[in-house]
């Protein structure tokens, strides 16, 4: 299995992700994970990533694309792999092309997790961390026992900067501006899927794995 799966921020991918890749024995690829090794490794195109990041810029394409074609042609990846955050635009999604043509491969799908901003909104902006230990709760979902405490340590719990409301509707609209156009590019190419991702984990999880049959 070679897939791709998309979906806004909050839409569950990073769980969906770890499920999918275990199921069908395939590495999970995403982009942070590629940037972390290759800047550990200190790798020519870790340097070069590097001494953007600590310059306070984004890495441009051509870097991540390398590093993402080096990534795919390792062994592990020679019986599929599930990328997750790559491609993030239409000029990824073309140079990804290249690489499977090259490499005389194909995509089988791209799995969008389809959720309505409004939920993702109430998913993300309920969220709590303790000052202390870490743990996270949500007022909705999990709530803690007593109301802005944690649960395992008794710590202060509090809102970050990235889940309040107008931080969370900005990353949507990012999303819908550079990510959307990928669905329409994979839609035409026949790969997308669609699923529901409102519902329990175990549902979401078996409804992909029915969908990508």
């Amino acid at each position: 299995m070679r897939l791709i799966l998309v979906g806004p921020p909050g839409a569950g991918k990073g769980t969906q992700a770890v499920y999918l890749a275990a199921h069908y024995g395939i590495p999970h690829i995403s982009t942070g994970d590629i940037f972390r090794a290759n800047i550990k490794g200190e790798t020519e195109l870790g340097k070069l990533a590097k001494s953007y990041l600590d310059s306070g810029n984004l890495v441009p394409d051509s870097v991540t694309n390398e590093m993402l074609k080096e990534r795919v042609g390792q062994s592990d990846a020679a019986g599929g792999f599930l990328l997750d955050g790559y491609p993030r635009n239409v000029g990824q999604a073309e140079f990804l092309e290249g690489v499977l043509v090259e490499k005389k491969i194909t995509l089988d799908a791209v799995l969008e997790l389809s959720i309505p901003g409004e939920e993702i909104i109430k998913r993300l902006s309920g969220r709590r961390v303790c000052r202390n230990c870490g743990t996270t709760s949500h007022i909705i979902f999990d709530r803690s026992k007593v109301d802005g405490l944690c649960d395992s340590c008794g710590g202060e719990l509090y809102q970050r900067e990235d889940d309040k409301e107008e931080v969370i509707a900005h990353r949507l609209s990012v999303y819908a501006e550079q990510t959307e156009p990928i669905i329409a590019f994979y839609r035409e190419l026949g790969l997308l899927k669609v699923i529901n991702a409102i519902g329990e984990v175990s549902e979401i999880s078996a409804n992909a794995v029915a969908t990508l049959k």
